[in-house]
């Protein structure tokens, strides 16, 4: 007797245990998060039709801002999609918010300077620190650019031989950009890894490589995403102009390692020329200040000063113009 009861007490209890466990399971497949996702996807879908067939996205977009407000009102200004784009490009972590909020925390700064200075600053020095306050965050974004966009250069060539190796070998386009985004390093890797995460869901191919050559605005890279999409419409035999564009590629390459060496001597003159005046009129305040403040004390020293500014800029720009070679 008390087999069976003990028993029938282990029964009601499993039962319980499955009855209360059954009801979580259905109440979170009906009203939890991954329902209210799917549910809200469905309605997106369904109100497509009857909002003129727009085009839904599952595609993870880039937010302005972390506060939904801040973010819809930063999409409205006109230059916002370009500044992310070129944030995009640098590879650096920061949202156009917090791109606004450093350059305004500079302005900032540079006024607050100015307000507490303890000796009386000629206009060109203000203009000056101006200037050098709005233009730094810009700076810092084109140099971080430039720098990773560099070294997507130099590592296309070995990209470009890994897709003709793998296409050789009978994988298919688009496992080759998931090895690439597997195998080589970054920054490289992460680009054909978004490409191909694109492609997984859903975006057409010649789209998502579109899109490559949109994030990177290089003109090798724009040659591979025309070579992949000329064989895809004509065919051919993809491994071959891949690895002839790997060999073009490193050919510029080496021929614009050449001429960097050639013209570094034009270079260092430029940077010479452009910083001694800054440099030796910070040396005069501090050796004979009295003798060197006739320049911005005086309206006629101030005019010297525009004029030897303007000229400065102006053959700094020129020999930039002389020394940069376009291959």
């Amino acid at each position: 007797m008390d087999l069976v009861f003990y028993g029938f007490a282990v029964v009601l209890f499993a039962a319980c245990i499955l009855m209360v466990e059954g009801a979580w399971l259905w109440w979170s497949g009906t009203h939890g998060s991954a329902a209210r996702r799917i549910n809200r996807r469905l309605r997106l879908m369904a109100a497509r039709g009857e909002a003129g067939g727009e085009r839904v996205s599952i595609l993870k977009q880039r937010r302005y801002a972390h506060a939904p407000g801040l973010d819809r009102l930063l999409r409205r200004l006109p230059r916002a999609a370009m500044l992310d784009r070129l944030l995009l490009q640098s590879g650096l972590s920061w949202s156009v918010a917090q791109w606004l909020a450093g350059a305004g925390a500079a302005l900032l700064a540079a006024l607050v300077l100015l307000v507490l200075w303890p000796m009386p600053i000629p206009a060109p020095g203000a203009l000056l620190l101006l200037v050098l306050a709005v233009g730094a965050p810009c700076l810092i974004v084109l140099r971080a650019r430039a720098a990773r966009l560099k070294k997507i250069e130099a590592q296309l060539p070995e990209a470009a031989d890994f897709l003709a190796r793998a296409l050789r070998a009978g994988h298919s386009f688009a496992n080759v950009l998931h090895m690439v985004g597997e195998e080589l390093n970054e920054p490289i890797s992460g680009e054909f890894r978004l490409a191909h995460e694109e492609i997984n869901y859903g975006v057409p191919m010649n789209e998502a490589l579109q899109n490559l050559a949109a994030r990177i605005p290089l003109t090798d890279l724009r040659y591979l995403v025309i070579a992949v999409l000329v064989q895809r419409e004509s065919g051919g035999n993809l491994a071959e102009v891949l690895a002839s564009i790997a060999r073009i590629i490193r050919a510029r390459l080496k021929l614009l390692g050449q001429v960097r060496v050639l013209s570094a001597e034009g270079r260092m003159s430029a940077w010479v020329l452009g910083l001694m005046p800054v440099v030796m009129i910070g040396v005069m305040s501090l050796v004979n200040p009295q003798y060197i403040s006739l320049l911005w004390l005086d309206p006629s020293g101030i005019r010297l000063l525009w004029y030897a500014a303007g000229m400065v800029l102006l053959g700094v720009l020129w020999m930039r113009k002389v020394i940069r070679i376009r291959i």
